[in-house]
């Protein structure tokens, strides 16, 4: 490499943790400290962060020498590097130091030292030189080979998307079929409830459509919360909260709980915010994986640009869906939607008003916007006989109270279709058109609204 001018884009690899980097600074008087340091964070080509977690000797001459140089190895071939670094800065919140605390609870799980990394700041440094010290032990592959076109393909098939329900299969295949990631479920928003809720996943035993987390809540809400993708490349212990979620519900058997799917032991997880163009964030990209050290930068970088073409797109289905609702527009025949047979026992409904949750013969299905939806659709259907519905109209019944900001109804509309399918409901929606849909039922219906 004699004679290359490096940078941090030519080393990303050695930042990923899998080997601890050694780190010398100098006080005042010019006596040197050599330690090792838990994390080190690429920022871009030319400024990386370190992970300040003590008040140690290392801290204290950074503060008044700020000029430090770092050894770090490259996990897959062995070369080893130089970096000459400045102190810039301390970061104590905010996306970047979101993220470091992220991926420190996993470095201090998968170290037994969960009780002792704490974060705090991320220390910001220029980066005025990278040297190559020792030569790799052989050749290597690049990191990330086939991303690019991995990429390439799933965007292609994107743009074949007729509607939102369809974005959201082809994001998933992708993710699955060329990036080879077996783990991965999508989230959707709800801004106005602070949450994000699974809208459709693969590689599970269940689909968990329906299922939520908090906004700031593990690796997910915390991406979602900060804007930046969360990337652990180790077992963690406090980012698990889908095993978390799954063994609570297993002591205490939540009623109004749908379970978050995820790995009882993930070894890697990366988190995706799904936003485009500045716009608001409508949902999070997760994938994980059983092997430890499984996801890349190049798969970062490949996934938060997927990400960003399906949110343009998505936001793009939700407004040409909204500009083809047109009530004055003559609906389809009402087709046979009525399968019960004579005799068949009443399906029985039940409708909880302080939270829109909804039971089908005593088992819950669904709660929120998409329950006031269902109970909309239902009792229209049980005083008049409609089948047939438009997104419109929907939208604007005020018996469904949809947020003022962000509601995305054709988002609440896959995920109740998801859910109807999963709990093999005797009730499920169709696509008839765009903008709209039609109710059929396998049994006769009985509503028992239940007031606040």
């Amino acid at each position: 490499m004699a004679g290359t001018v490096l940078d941090l884009d030519a080393i990303r690899p050695c930042l990923e943790g899998a080997i601890p980097v050694v780190m010398a600074t100098c006080d005042e008087a010019g006596t040197p400290n050599v330690t090792y340091v838990s994390q080190a964070e690429y920022l871009d080509c030319r400024h990386l962060a370190m992970s300040f977690q003590f008040f140690n000797k290392t801290r204290r001459n950074v503060l008044a020498n700020p000029v430090a140089e770092l050894l770090v190895v490259h996990p897959s071939h062995g070369g080893a590097y130089r970096i000459a670094a400045r102190y810039l800065r301390t970061e104590t919140e905010g996306p970047l130091f979101e993220r470091m605390k992220a991926k420190l609870a996993g470095i201090a799980s998968h170290t037994g030292m969960s009780g002792v990394f704490r974060l705090r700041g991320a220390d910001v440094y220029a980066v005025d030189r990278v040297d190559a010290v020792s030569a790799s032990c052989g050749e290597t592959l690049p990191s990330g080979l086939g991303r690019l076109s991995a990429l390439r393909r799933s965007v292609q098939v994107l743009g074949d998307a007729v509607d939102l329900d369809g974005l959201v299969e082809r994001l998933l295949d992708g993710v699955v079929g060329h990036f080879g990631i077996r783990h991965a479920m999508l989230l959707m928003t709800d801004a106005a409830g602070g949450r994000l809720y699974t809208v459709a996943s693969r590689g599970y035993g269940v689909s968990g459509a329906g299922s939520e987390i908090p906004l700031g809540e593990g690796v997910v809400g915390v991406a979602a919360r900060t804007g930046t993708p969360i990337r652990i490349n180790h077992a963690t212990v406090e980012y698990a909260y889908g095993r978390a979620m799954r063994e609570g519900m297993a002591g205490r058997a939540l009623e109004r709980e749908i379970p978050l799917p995820g790995l009882a032991e993930p070894g890697s997880q990366l988190a995706v915010p799904l936003a485009a163009g500045g716009g608001p964030l409508i949902g999070v990209l997760f994938v994980e994986s059983p092997q430890e050290m499984r996801f890349t930068w190049d798969d970062e970088d490949a996934l938060v640009t997927l990400g960003a073409q399906f949110a343009a797109l998505a936001r793009g289905h939700v407004h040409g869906a909204e500009a083809a609702d047109d009530d004055r527009a003559p609906l389809p025949a009402s087709a046979a939607c009525d399968a019960s047979s004579p005799g068949a026992p009443a399906l029985r409904v039940r409708h909880y008003e302080a939270d829109d949750s909804v039971f089908l013969d005593d088992d819950y299905l669904i709660k929120g916007v998409a329950g006031a939806v269902l109970w909309k659709l239902l009792s229209d259907h049980a005083r008049d006989g409609r089948t047939d519905f438009t997104n419109r109209e929907l939208r604007l019944a005020p018996e469904i109270r949809l947020p003022e900001v962000g509601d995305n109804l054709e988002a609440r509309l896959v995920l109740l279709t998801r859910r109807l399918v999963d709990r093999h409901a005797p009730v499920r929606l169709e696509k008839t058109g765009r903008g709209r849909f039609r109710l059929c039922l396998e049994r006769p219906l009985q509503l028992v609204h239940v007031p606040r």
